[in-house]
């Protein structure tokens, strides 16, 4: 018996990718001939599941129970404590969260050739994308009141390091300083105030330091590294992937970062659900957790699918829930069913949750058919209650 039923669903399952194939097929343009069909069967065939089979049931059970098993623990490169980078139970807890700033942004840029293949270059290129503000490379700051000027003395060996010279400085304040008159020196550039106002002086002292002269705004600290194809890839702590792909020797399509709402204004929403697979699978893969792929699949789909994020929260996808008492049992649940009663809202009860709180039977299972019986030419017996009123 067993052995007829996998063949039946064997043959149904062959008909259903050949009408899939054909279908494809007539969507193509023309001149456009679908080539890799050995890749679509074979991809084909391991994404189908039995009717009936649970899969939101058995997708949570596949996250949750390794994820009681996480190690609550963070990662950084030996010797650069600034670049910590949050993975374990932690981040997994961000991403299904889908908080808004992580609480280690960082992205790692690839680099085109010939720039992947040398340190100095990699090195140089992490430089200029790094962020720096006017104080990383000043010596000193003196303030004429007299006069209502600011002297800026700078560090000669700090601007080369940083691939910089005391034009390109004195270009940045021009353009972000207009209340004011500049004039370059030798090693240093005066600020001179156009109404000498001791107040304003001090406060356009104290905004000089945290102006950006150079590199990629919110990227604080760059690391190049060689990684396990002796590629040199740069690893930053802080985000700005619509910035970095104006970097002309930025491999950008490779270019990752794990700033979701970053990836969504940039790149789309199709890009989000492939980062959170693929972000949420890395760090099971580091913990050594062997998950079915197509389960953090459905997670991901489920949270980007209305075209926005949305996390797993009380804000997001459960909050969306039809039933009361679903959403009662995640959080809050006197809000939830206050709300519900003033407002009059009814419950059919249809999931599993609202099921297993009143303990009756579940409806559970993917694709499973509803059967209704026609009933046409089949007259219904008369009850005891109609034989009664025909007599009367």
């Amino acid at each position: 018996m067993l052995m007829f039923q996998n063949q039946i669903r064997e043959e149904y399952y062959e008909n259903r990718m050949a009408q899939n194939l054909n279908w494809i097929r007539k969507k193509l343009p023309e001149g456009i001939k679908f080539k890799d069909e050995k890749l679509a069967k074979e991809r084909y065939s391991k994404i189908q599941l039995d009717p009936g089979e649970a899969i939101g049931v058995i997708s949570a059970q596949s996250v949750g129970e390794p994820g009681t098993q996480m190690t609550m623990r963070s990662f950084h490169f030996a010797g650069v404590a600034e670049l910590n980078v949050t993975l374990g139970l932690p981040r997994i807890i961000e991403v299904l969260d889908a908080r808004k700033i992580p609480s280690t942004p960082t992205m790692h840029i690839f680099l085109k050739s010939p720039y992947n293949k040398d340190k100095n270059k990699a090195d140089k290129i992490a430089q200029q994308i790094k962020q720096t503000v006017l104080e990383d490379v000043t010596n000193q700051y003196s303030v004429d009141l007299a006069r209502g000027e600011i002297n800026i003395l700078f560090d000669k060996d700090e601007l080369k390091r940083r691939s910089l010279n005391l034009n390109k400085v004195y270009e940045q304040l021009s353009d972000q300083i207009k209340s004011a008159d500049l004039k370059k020196k030798t090693a240093s550039i005066s600020i001179i105030l156009k109404d000498k106002d001791i107040k304003k002086l001090y406060k356009l002292k104290e905004k000089l330091r945290n102006i950006i002269i150079s590199g990629v705004s919110g990227i604080t600290d760059v690391l190049a590294y060689k990684n396990e194809t002796d590629e040199f890839i740069i690893q930053t702590f802080g985000s700005n992937l619509r910035d970095v792909a104006e970097i002309k020797e930025v491999d950008f399509a490779r270019t990752k970062t794990n700033n979701f709402y970053e990836i969504e204004s940039v790149l789309g929403i199709e890009a989000v659900r492939e980062a959170v697979l693929r972000e949420v699978m890395h760090i099971l893969d580091q913990e050594g957790m062997t998950v079915d792929e197509r389960h953090i699949s459905l997670i991901s789909d489920l949270m980007t699918r209305d075209g926005r994020i949305k996390g797993i929260t009380r804000h997001g996808i459960t909050k969306e829930k039809e039933s009361v008492l679903a959403r009662a049992a995640f959080e809050i649940p006197l809000t939830h069913l206050v709300d519900a009663a003033v407002s009059g809202e009814k419950d059919n009860l249809v999931s599993i949750v609202e099921n297993v709180m009143i303990n009756q039977p579940v409806p559970i299972g993917t694709g499973l058919p509803e059967l209704f019986v026609k009933m046409d030419g089949v007259k219904p017996k008369p009850s005891k209650t109609t034989k009664k009123k025909a007599k009367k």
